[in-house]
């Protein structure tokens, strides 16, 4: 059955092909290829997506050789190959305040095609074409690198419009991070380009690849590595100790759970952290005597980034299985989709004991998503109800990310040191879509959104709503779709803005965020939800589009 038959049934009248509605719940849509492995993956215009791999086998060639960048085309959906200098293996990355894209570290290459990528800053200027036509990567190792060599570092867009780039290693090591990179670096860079050493990486070890931070609405930023946590103030370098995650769970990589910041609402943006997944196991065991059966958590942790909820700590609930290696995804309305991962073992390659397939640390995916509902009471916040569950395994080295269209590209999962076919658990290049039901409905629509929001401004947009709908409920939300890699969507963010409707119920009036840390500057989408139908979402930028370090903006709250 070819791809257009999977995605809808057809009927042919009259010459014209028309597409038979699908009922108004989740789904999974088979949507393509994507021609490298998606092992990292940013949205970066309403129609484009960058997806990055390591430097090895993958189908798709440029220039004679294969690609390991590629522009994922949503109106399309086929893959276009960038043409990359250095090897991008298991980098970070996000959007600056001026809408370039940054890609961060890489990997020693494994093919002469590619340069050494540890040190690797890699530009994507923002794109007007929809199909990214004359749009390429700019890369200049003599000019442009970072401090130090880092091979899974995470990165996050904070306050000035820049991006924090936090950990990694050094150089490959098999499984624990032994060759560890604990300091924090800045693009542009600060302090001279001096890194900062950080006493929370290396407190953290062995298990802090990938750390997950979270930039909060005083411009601080929430970290979490191993089973510690910590706020970070940036302007005056220090670090404020916070409660371990409860039990003994751990979720950065190599024992990958997965984090996000819940939607920030007004008029206080109070912060809320949820932590899930990972795994319990003792990080002084080593790796040969792990398994790729050890059973996953489904602890969730809950805690309110403000004294009096540090005070009472971390707040537990529980998953309907365990994940390692999952990824939550912030919708317009509010919910998170908890997608992806495997029941049992762990992150990184052929690095256990008894590794599955070929080369896989971990076994048992995790077939069904969940939806959590922040506002729902303790213990009914987490439901499968109504959800799809797909044939396609997405565990190591696999994306999720919201995109323009409102929803969730899941593409990638190789749980091998390159391309693999023809054993369980091979080199994944199927593209799905997981659709809400908003995608089968009439939805509404913002229209005449400004290119640009300036902080703490009213304005007004004009709308069209479905008949159908009441709107007795309307959330507009100003969206980060972030940077997705190994189990983390690096600076993802929601922040919902005032929004009041007309009598006439054509035009809506907002307030955008009352400053630039309540929302960072630079590119953002803004989605409509009425009546839990969501919208597409509209790309503004956010500020006034300065290149980095760009002044505070707006007001203090």
């Amino acid at each position: 059955m070819g791809f257009t038959t999977r995605l809808v049934a057809l009927t042919f009248c009259a010459g014209i092909v028309l597409a038979a509605p699908q009922p108004a719940e989740w789904h999974f849509v088979e949507a393509g290829t994507s021609g490298i492995l998606a092992l990292e993956a940013i949205v970066v215009s309403p129609t484009l997506a960058i997806f990055f791999d390591r430097a090895t086998n993958d189908p798709l060639t440029i220039n004679g050789h294969p690609a390991w960048g590629a522009l994922w085309n949503f109106e399309t959906n086929t893959a276009t190959a960038l043409d990359l200098v250095s090897d991008s293996f298991c980098a970070s990355g996000g959007l600056l305040s001026n809408g370039t894209m940054v890609s961060l570290g890489g990997n020693i290459p494994a093919i002469t095609a590619a340069q050494d990528g540890r040190m690797a800053i890699r530009l994507f200027e923002p794109c007007d074409d929809p199909a990214g036509r004359g749009c390429k990567i700019i890369e200049n190792a003599e000019t442009l690198h970072l401090a130090e060599t880092r091979w899974y570092p995470s990165s996050l867009r904070i306050f000035d419009g820049s991006l924090m780039i936090a950990g990694g290693m050094h150089e490959d090591t098999p499984f624990y991070n032994t060759d560890p990179v604990n300091s924090f670096e800045f693009f542009p860079p600060k302090d001279g380009g001096v890194p900062r050493p950080s006493a929370f990486l290396e407190r953290s070890l062995p298990v802090n690849l990938f750390p997950r931070g979270f930039a909060l609405p005083d411009g601080r930023v929430f970290m979490v590595a191993n089973n510690q946590t910590i706020i970070y103030d940036i302007e005056k370098k220090t670090e404020t100790i916070l409660p371990d995650l409860p039990n003994g769970v751990r979720v950065t990589n190599p024992f990958d759970g997965t984090a996000t910041l819940l939607p920030l609402s007004p008029p206080n943006f109070i912060p809320e952290v949820l932590v899930c997944g990972g795994s319990s196991t003792d990080d002084r065991i080593p790796a040969l005597n792990l398994s790729s059966q050890d059973p996953a958590t489904d602890q969730c942790s809950r805690m309110e980034l403000t004294a009096s909820g540090i005070k009472k700590g971390w707040q537990v609930e529980h998953m309907l299985e365990p994940r390692t290696m999952p990824e939550m995804i912030l919708l317009p309305n509010g919910q998170v989709v908890i997608t992806n991962g495997a029941g049992t073992g762990y992150a990184a390659v052929a690095s256990i004991r008894d590794p599955v397939g070929n080369q896989s640390n971990a076994d048992h995916p995790v077939l069904t998503p969940s939806i959590y509902t922040p506002d729902a009471p303790l213990g009914k916040r987490i439901s499968n109800s109504g959800m799809p569950t797909t044939n396609i395994a997405r565990m190591y080295h696999s994306i999720a990310s919201l995109t323009p269209m409102g929803n969730i590209l899941l593409a990638g999962s190789n749980p091998n040191a390159n391309v693999t076919n023809g054993t369980e658990f091979h080199t994944e290049f199927r593209v799905q879509y997981l659709n809400p039901p908003s995608m089968s409905l009439t939805r509404p629509k913002l229209l005449n959104v400004p290119q640009q929001l300036d902080f703490n401004k009213k304005f007004s947009v004009n709308v069209s709503i479905p008949a159908n709908l009441k709107a007795t409920s309307i959330k507009v939300a100003l969206m980060d779709l972030g940077f997705s890699s190994h189990a983390f969507h690096s600076s993802q963010r929601l922040v919902f803005m005032d929004a009041t409707l007309s009598r006439d119920r054509k035009s809506l009036t907002i307030t955008s965020p009352p400053n630039n840390r309540v929302f960072p500057p630079g590119p953002a989408f803004v989605f409509l939800t009425v009546d839990d139908v969501m919208s597409t979402g509209e790309r503004v930028m956010v500020g006034n589009g300065a290149s980095p370090p760009v002044a505070d903006q707006g007001v203090k709250i």
